[in-house]
């Protein structure tokens, strides 16, 4: 079939969005929201807003604020937006509150597509699988970037790898690592000062294919929207 894929680059892509809006954070909010996933976490609720991730926080005292600016977890938050912090935290059966510095910012702002999932290298596979089975049209690849404001190394070769397998072309996805270990954004999580972003992280983002799993915005028409997981 013939299938019209876009593109587009941080909140503004997100709000220009059409089709099924696939919003791209490789490092590290979707990551993390899908192992958070893999966790067993019953449902998280992307958020723009820091104050509103606070409020939630403060009214339900047992949900898990997961959040970042600028990498760094934010004050009053249980975890930072690490993929490493996720996996040593027991999250079975917990509610999550989730707001980054990008990624969530462009789940939240994508109202014109018809649907929204994450985008990131770990459940790359998955999210082509959903496109081809959904019969999706149009297909808005958004590149949330170095915190939605810069182009990343990261989430560009994301969407390429999705429009390349989309596309049936080839790619070569064997050296994705080798490829991103010298990426700017990735220069953090090999600096021992910078212990906000443990080298692990690099290691869980870049796992390419490890879910079969998509995480698609529902309640797009309510206050607090929600991730569900969809088996691809």
């Amino acid at each position: 079939m013939s299938r019209d894929v876009r593109c587009l680059d941080f909140v503004a892509g997100a709000r220009d969005a059409r089709g099924l809006a696939v919003i791209i954070d490789v490092f590290r909010a979707f990551s993390v929201a899908c192992y958070a996933t893999d966790a067993g976490a019953a449902r998280i609720h992307p958020v723009a807003e820091i104050a509103e991730a606070l409020e939630l926080k403060q009214a339900h005292p047992d949900w898990v604020a997961i959040g970042e600016r600028h990498g760094r977890r934010l004050p009053g938050f249980d975890l930072g937006n690490s993929p490493t912090e996720i996996r040593a935290a027991d999250l079975a059966g917990r509610t999550i509150v989730h707001t980054t510095h990008a990624g969530t910012q462009g789940l939240r702002a994508a109202v014109g597509a018809a649907e929204v999932i994450t985008g990131s290298l770990v459940n790359a596979a998955a999210i082509c699988r959903y496109i081809v089975n959904g019969g999706f049209e149009q297909v808005s690849l958004v590149r949330m970037g170095q915190n939605a404001q810069e182009r990343c190394a990261e989430d560009d070769l994301c969407a390429e790898l999705i429009e390349a397998r989309l596309a049936g072309r080839a790619f070569d996805d064997r050296g994705v690592a080798d490829r991103l270990r010298s990426a700017p954004a990735a220069q953090k999580f090999f600096d021992p000062e910078a212990d906000w972003a443990p080298e692990t992280d690099f290691a869980l983002c870049v796992a390419l294919d490890r879910f079969d799993f998509v995480l698609r915005l529902d309640g797009r028409d309510q206050a607090l929207p929600w991730l569900t997981r969809i088996e691809t």
